[in-house]
């Protein structure tokens, strides 16, 4: 998978954000960080102030990317768990909802990494992970979608 930095990194380049907008992002999800702090999470490894960015906090940053760009969830709906380990079906399906995307739009963004994908495929990640039709989501899946969707976004503003 790639890394929750890598993630990180690559949503900062899709929605154009300074730290001070990352951070804002945080905060939606009540996660208290400072710019600073988004700044060594956003570093490469190789880079002297590099923090590891772990899955609560990464789940922290797409729960208020989903707020930020959705809104509140309506009462009843489902909660997130921001305990929960993250995997590639779980960051698909949060961008998902946070960038609004239909299977059109998935589609179009892995086309736009170069990395076709039938609708039949890619509907698999999106199913319950009971279902006789589940496909975990590769690592090489999520790095083009990754790449695809920083594309996407720029061209969409």
């Amino acid at each position: 998978m790639p890394t929750n930095n890598d993630l990180l990194r690559t949503l900062r380049y899709a929605l154009d954000e300074k730290e001070e907008g990352m951070v804002a992002i945080f905060k939606l999800a009540g996660c208290d960080v400072d710019a600073e702090f988004v700044q060594c999470l956003l570093a490469r490894e190789e880079e002297e102030d590099f923090v590891e960015c772990g899955d609560m906090v990464a789940t922290r940053f797409l729960d208020g990317l989903i707020l930020q760009r959705r809104g509140p969830p309506k009462p009843g709906g489902p909660a997130s768990d921001p305990q929960a380990r993250l995997n590639n079906n779980v960051i698909l399906r949060k961008l998902r909802i946070a960038f609004n995307l239909k299977d059109d739009d998935v589609h179009a963004i892995l086309d736009a990494a170069d990395f076709p994908m039938s609708r039949s495929e890619v509907s698999a990640f999106f199913r319950a992970h009971e279902h006789p039709n589940f496909r975990l989501c590769g690592d090489q899946v999520m790095r083009h979608f990754l790449r695809g969707l920083g594309t996407w976004a720029r061209r969409r503003r």
